[in-house]
Parts: C-alpha cells; structure tokens; sequence
C-alpha cells in the first residue's frame, strides 16, 4: 500500500517516531523487547491497512527507514506509529531460514507481512511483541 505523502503536520508526528525509533534500534535485543512490550499494552490488534499505512508513511518520510537496511528502525517506528492509533501489530525480528546469514525485522497482522518482499517463511521469528490478548 502506498500512502500519498503526509501533510507537514503528519510528518512531524512521523518523525518524531522515526528518531525515538531509530534509537531504540541502538539498543539491545533485550532492551527493545521490553520497551516495545510495554508500548503494546492496552493496545488492540492493528487491522493489516493502519500497518500498511504506518509502513508507507514511514518509508516516505526517511530515506533510510525506507531502504533495504532500515527495516529496524522501520519496523519499530511502523508499530509506534499503529499505536498512536491504538492499535499494535506483531512485531518480528530474526535470521533467514536459509544461508547466508541475514536478520531482518518486520510487522505482521494476522500472521501476514505487511507489505514485505519476502515470502512466508523467509525468516524465523527470534523476538515478537504482539498485541495482548483480551
């Protein structure tokens, strides 16, 4: 889904999610768990379309969140973003499923990738954050 540039007040919303993301992507795989975690709760389930949205959004505004080796910070600021709306997505973060090594991070609704390049499967899940169940 692609989502038509966000008007400037949106966009500062988006980048103000994209820093705090951008910098707990610096932070460690424990450290990012737990804060994404917290971020959840009380949250309901993200509908596949608000994802998707947050997703364009997200990759419009930075040139790096949108690249091949921004899925990190893009994941996280996807999911920050669908919380604002209220709603949380699963978030994953793990290797390929087959060599060479390669992580990657990403958001599911439904247990669909949204709007990902890659096949089910590609890519195990090591850590997810999902919405709580009610």
């Amino acid at each position: 889904m692609t989502a038509p540039e966000p008007g400037p007040g949106r966009r500062i919303v988006v980048r103000t999610v994209i820093v705090a993301a951008r910098v707990l992507s610096g932070r460690s795989p424990q450290r990012i768990h737990r804060v994404l975690t917290r971020l959840s709760r009380g949250a309901r389930p993200a509908t596949y379309r608000e994802a998707a949205l947050a997703r364009s959004e997200v990759s419009l505004v930075d040139a790096y969140c949108g690249g091949p080796f921004g899925c990190l910070p893009r994941s996280i600021a996807t999911a920050m973003l669908c919380r604002l709306r209220g709603g949380w997505p699963t978030w994953h973060t793990g290797p390929r499923a087959h060599p060479p090594f390669s992580a990657h991070a990403w958001v599911e609704v439904d247990g669909v990738a949204v709007d990902e390049p890659f096949p089910d499967g590609f890519h195990i899940p090591m850590l997810t954050v999902a919405a709580p169940r009610a």
